[in-house]
């Protein structure tokens, strides 16, 4: 493997758009699980190679609305960033040689070390589409259990947690318009107002009508600013938090009793472990009042229609899902989930996080949120690819389990990565990046180069958003077409294309269908229909969806068994998606965090993003106006501490973690706890320090909360 610095600025430059569009074409934005909708035009005048971007009113989700993200995101289509021709140890090659040199090699390491000796990590923003069909390579043409995606570091724990309660995760289990109807609401570790923030025009509706907000989180971030009520805990004391709120509804009778008896079950078990949380343990643990913590009860029990929300700040820990059963716990016991205008809901947060779980990019998953090892699932998938049952290879590692796995004694050898950048996103990144080094083979199939992308063997250049035709599943379960509005630059192939091109190589002269060309179709639509049967009676059943159906709707909401079907916009009306119909409480309890604070290491770290970026900033960093706005890391702490350090606002930062250590610009700041600190990651350096303690149940890692010491530098 060759250095990171091997093939930075020797990247082929982009082409201005070739083939302007006359007409604006009706899409989505390329970032979060909002999908917001937009219209893409090129220049009026051919050739300019400039594209003008305007929010579309029809999509209930943005409504008009676009962030700044949204409003920048036609500059990456135009602007000299673009990979346009495959790379070979960094030197540009045709896309024959490319590929030819990755099928041999694919074939030599699995020769040798099996079919698991090659390993495919995939993307959360990638398109329905491509996921299925990655799903599919890796267990069809590769024959390899090593599969996840960084949509592992999302919301996993999340859906671990709704699926033990409900049988079902959906992100939102309504529209999200909804909430502008709530009388309240409680979110849990979120900041919508920098990540995504047309949502918060749903939270600002509803408090105009007089509605109040809740935001549990260490910051007073933008979205805090806008609470009624802010609850600021220790970092890692979410769960003991929640179990605290629910001992005083229960200690205060403020449970829905005949919601509780006519649509769940286990709820005795939990109100017993919940008798141990009392209020005065609970701030104890946590620092917040118990005064908050009674007015927030007061405010949710009072409220004809409210909804519970959790974000990444309460699931990405070693016990997130366990978190968010506590949440889930006391939405259950208020009697919300599957009352119209009422709820709980995970705040989905990439682009297709929803979509990109559902369709076999994880470890465990087939398509239609079909578990890998369920005989009968193995069968309905094994029918549509048209292979034996026993050829689908079963569960293999997780996203942090397969990274650090990379290169090591009976681990892979090889990765094929697509649309994601984990030298910046991964927990203790320079551990995971030394295991990308180790690598015989690393493939990275991406629009722009990446700082994963600039360690690869090889680089395929591929078309992005508005180059290309698929669907996406935002954060309500709605699907939505996303349209070709540019041509894409001449010398780059879709992910569909690169994944048809290796799999008719693999597969050989005298392969069947099921493994060659025919099974693996570069138009988006042919996938998408393969993909219906192949979710068909599936949890996620898109077998009803079809893209004529999702452009005259403006999105389907699915379950949708059939095209007569009219979606499912609100699964939970009439039951649960359990064996008897009821939800399930499950009783847990609180543990610290896996690295608590001491004398060498007395400060919590806790990360997130900023307004101007978004996720590893591949994208982001690349568009002058965000970079304009924050281009650099930094180390958020409050005054207290800046004293005790002597340092004064904008001088250099040293964090350190049993991990590595990494430098910022000091950010000083009332709004954060004295004992936290606070640095985004989208750049090279926070993830470094991060924890990679996984939850037992979601494989989540501890991204939210881990031991510093912070230093002036000079």
């Amino acid at each position: 493997m060759k250095p990171l610095e091997s093939t930075i600025g020797r990247m082929p430059l982009s082409l201005p758009v070739a083939a302007p569009v006359k007409a604006p074409v009706a899409t989505h934005c390329p970032y979060c699980a909002l999908q917001c909708g937009m219209n893409v035009a090129a220049g009026a005048d051919a050739g300019t190679g400039t594209v003008a971007i305007t929010p579309r009113q029809d999509i209930p989700a943005n409504a008009g609305g676009l962030c700044q993200k949204g409003w920048t995101a036609g500059e990456l289509l135009t602007g000299g960033a673009r990979l346009t021709t495959p790379l070979l140890h960094g030197e540009p090659v045709g896309w024959d040689e490319a590929l030819d040199f990755v099928a041999d090699r694919i074939r030599a390491l699995q020769a040798e070390h099996g079919p698991d000796g090659v390993a495919v990590f995939g993307g959360g923003g990638l398109t329905n589409e491509k996921a299925y069909l990655l799903g599919k390579f890796a267990r069809v043409a590769l024959r390899t259990s090593q599969i996840d995606y960084n949509g592992r570091f999302c919301m996993s724990s999340a859906a671990a947690a709704s699926n033990r309660a409900f049988g079902m995760d959906r992100g939102l289990p309504f529209p999200i318009t909804d909430l502008a109807a709530a009388d309240a609401v409680l979110l849990a570790g979120g900041n919508m107002a920098e990540t995504m923030p047309p949502f918060v025009r749903h939270l600002t509706a509803m408090r105009d009508r007089g509605g109040r907000l809740i935001v549990i989180d260490p910051r007073l971030t933008a979205t805090a600013r806008l609470a009624d009520l802010h609850l600021q805990p220790t970092p890692g004391t979410d769960l003991a938090l929640a179990l605290g709120l629910l001992h005083l509804v229960v200690a205060e009778g403020r449970v829905d009793e005949d919601y509780v008896a006519a649509r769940t079950n286990g709820f005795a078990a939990v109100a017993t472990s919940v008798a141990a949380w009392w209020p005065e343990r609970v701030e104890r643990i946590t620092g917040v009042p118990v005064a908050q913590m009674r007015l927030a009860v007061e405010i949710l029990a009072d409220a004809s229609r409210a909804a519970i929300l959790t974000g990444r700040g309460a699931e990405q820990h070693a016990k997130g899902t366990d978190t968010v059963t506590a949440f889930i716990n006391l939405a259950l016991a208020l009697g919300l989930p599957g009352r119209p205008g009422s709820g709980y809901g995970c705040v989905t947060g990439q682009g297709n996080g929803q979509g990109g779980r559902e369709h076999g990019q994880k470890a465990d998953q087939l398509p239609g949120y079909r578990k890998i090892d369920d005989p009968a699932a193995r069968a309905h998938v094994a029918r549509v690819w048209g292979i034996d049952p026993d050829e689908i290879p079963g569960p293999g590692r997780s996203a942090y389990e397969l990274l650090d796995a990379l290169g090591t004694a009976g681990g892979p050898r090889a990765l094929l990565l697509f649309g994601s950048n984990p030298v910046v996103s991964a927990p203790r990144s320079g551990h995971v990046t030394e295991r990308l080094k180790g690598l015989d083979l690393l493939v990275v199939s991406d629009l722009v180069m990446s700082e994963t992308a600039a360690l690869a063997d090889v680089v395929l250049p591929t078309t992005q958003w508005a180059e290309e035709e698929g669907t996406m599943t935002n954060l309500e379960g709605r699907v939505l077409l996303r349209r070709r509005a540019v041509a894409a630059p001449e010398g780059v192939r879709s992910d569909l294309e690169v994944l048809r091109g290796l799999a008719v190589r693999l597969a050989g002269p005298d392969a069947d269908g099921s493994r060659g060309a025919a099974g693996f179709p570069t138009d988006p639509r042919e996938v998408f229909e393969e993909l219906r049967r192949a979710s068909a009676g599936g949890t996620a059943d898109y077998a009803g969806i079809t893209y004529e159906r999702i452009a005259a709707e403006t999105g389907v909401f699915w379950p949708c068994p059939a095209e007569d079907h009219p979606g499912t916009p609100r699964p939970f009306l009439d039951g649960f998606a359990t064996p008897d119909g009821r939800a399930r409480f499950v009783p847990v309890e609180h543990r610290p965090p896996g690295e608590d604070v001491d004398a060498d290491y007395p400060l919590y770290l806790t990360t997130g993003r900023v307004l101007a970026h978004y996720q590893s900033g591949a994208q982001t960093r690349r568009i002058a106006a965000l970079n304009a706005v924050v281009s650099e890391t930094f180390v958020e702490i409050h005054p207290d501490l800046a004293e005790r350090l002597e340092v004064s606002p904008g001088q250099r930062l040293r964090v350190v973690s049993r991990r590595g250590e990494t430098e910022g610009a000091a950010r000083v700041n009332p709004a954060i706890r004295a004992d936290t600190v606070f640095m985004p990651f989208h750049w090279i350096g926070a993830n470094v320090l991060t924890n990679p303690e996984l939850d037992p149940v979601s494989r989540m890692p501890e991204f939210k909360v881990c031991a510093v010491r912070v230093e002036r530098v000079g």
